[in-house]
């Protein structure tokens, strides 16, 4: 919220930052979720972020920008796919196949764990960073650290640990239903 807040204002770092923080989503969408060609993708992308600097102002929730780009994305890799197919002579009622919801969530939870690593100390980042993406192992995170293998399995538990306190509370179950309220 205070990002937008920030770009409402014209503050052109917060631009910046805008579009850095959410970029990987924007891309990862076009091309994973929506099994955009690169050009295309590209040509989605750089029209997400030009209607969500034009558009800006008619957010109205400022903490909504996440689900009001994830929106925007969806509705022009959908628009994108429906041009392919009327410029590839097919049939113009076979609508090209929209990805299933379970890889626009995957990419969700992936841009959800990217944000809340992001909020995480520098040690914590590299350390996760190293051992989940890029598969080092104890040993290897510890020569490059210069830190014993034990460590790095204490401290990659600790900075899981840090990492869970970040999405506790996010997903409160629903209420229960089907019962009387008394």
């Amino acid at each position: 919220a205070q990002l937008v807040a920030r770009c409402r204002a014209g503050d052109e770092d917060a631009w910046r930052e805008l579009v850095d923080r959410f970029s990987r989503y924007v891309y990862a969408s076009a091309v994973q979720g929506f099994r955009l060609p690169q050009q295309d993708a590209e040509d989605v992308f750089q029209e997400v972020f030009t209607r969500v600097y034009e558009r800006l102002d008619s957010l109205r929730e400022d903490e909504a920008v996440r689900p009001w780009i994830a929106q925007l994305t969806r509705r022009l890799c959908i628009d994108r796919l429906r041009s392919g197919a009327r410029e590839s002579d097919a049939d113009i009622d076979e609508l090209p196949e929209v990805p299933a919801e379970d890889v626009l969530t995957k990419l969700e939870e992936a841009y959800d764990v990217h944000e809340a690593m992001a909020g995480l100390p520098e040690t914590c980042q590299q350390i996760l960073d190293r051992f989940f993406a890029r598969d080092e192992s104890y040993r290897t995170i510890g020569d490059q650290l210069g830190l014993p293998s034990g460590t790095i399995a204490s401290r990659i538990s600790r900075c899981l640990d840090k990492l869970r306190d970040t999405f506790e509370g996010r997903n409160v179950p629903p209420a229960p239903s089907g019962g009387q309220v008394t």
